[in-house]
């Protein structure tokens, strides 16, 4: 059972936030000793549109992953430039003793011109020696001045290319960056259960040369870029029939039995995914086999 306490304000500057966190910790602990566990900085960069899937990804992780979360929100075309802020500092009971774990959320909504600099406002709320996620909804803006100084800042970039459009193109881009930053897909994690399946077929799927997928267009290209990394068959052609869910793999126009187990829920994909610290090279070699 968790108590949330929040404050909130406009025009802020980044020691108010500060404050009140402290405060809201403060209260948090008045009836009971509590201990700030974070195990992370977990940034998200939230254009206009994703909020609220933003925010219903973040339930129920805080148990999980204790950490301060850093929600940004971006709003350049407002007519002032300003931060706005909300704090918000969870108290998990930890079962058994008379203690409580402290989490922490913090919304800052940045408009106009403070939408340009998010590494500069970021920086002063990250926690000191404590690694940094970053999860970016939509497709990033390859290249644009927010994401290049985010990424600086970032030691693991988490995207869903099932968020992008023109795939499979947007993959050169995103592969450009694995030199800079592990890189996470919550497209690619959503493939593991037909990726451990198919890879049981093993040596009967050695001669595949067409695979068709139904699901996103996303799941489509990885699951391809994977057969075609592992099998070293570069010219494996993808037919693609759109679905909103991974529902069937066919290979050589043979139909693969469905896969044991259900697919996992949205937190679950994203708590998995923070709990990687280290770069994917099955992932990378599956991007970089879709974009040669």
């Amino acid at each position: 059972m968790a108590t949330a306490l929040s404050w909130s304000g406009e025009g802020v500057h980044l020691a108010d936030v500060d404050a009140a966190l402290a405060e809201l910790r403060s209260e948090a602990a008045a009836d009971a000793p509590s201990m700030r566990a974070s195990v992370m900085t977990h940034l998200a960069w939230v254009p206009h549109g994703w909020r609220e899937p933003a925010r219903a990804a973040l339930e129920g992780m805080a148990e999980r992953h204790p950490s301060r979360t850093i929600l940004l929100f971006p709003e350049p075309n407002a007519g002032d430039s300003r931060i706005d802020a909300r704090a918000a500092v969870e108290r998990w009971k930890v079962p058994g003793t008379d203690r409580g774990l402290v989490t922490e959320v913090i919304e800052l909504t940045l408009r106009g011109g403070r939408a340009k600099a998010p590494a500069s406002i970021v920086e002063e709320l990250l926690i000191s020696d404590l690694p940094v996620f970053l999860r970016w909804r939509g497709e990033p803006p390859w290249g644009a001045a927010e994401l290049e100084q985010l990424l600086d800042v970032t030691d693991r970039l988490i995207v869903d290319s099932t968020e992008w459009d023109d795939l499979p193109h947007p993959y050169r881009r995103l592969a450009e960056l694995f030199p800079r930053c592990a890189a996470s897909d919550i497209a690619w994690a959503r493939t593991s259960r037909w990726r451990s399946h198919l890879a049981t077929l093993w040596p009967g799927i050695e001669g595949v040369g067409t695979v068709r997928v139904r699901g996103t267009a996303a799941q489509a290209w990885l699951l391809c870029g994977w057969l075609r990394s592992r099998l070293g068959t570069p010219e494996i052609e993808l037919e693609h029939e759109e679905a909103e869910t991974l529902e069937s793999v066919t290979l050589n126009g043979e139909a693969v039995p469905l896969p044991p187990g259900d697919p996992p829920a949205p937190s679950d994909v994203l708590s998995d995914e923070l709990e990687r610290y280290t770069r994917d090279p099955v992932y990378e070699a599956a991007v970089l086999a879709v974009t040669s």
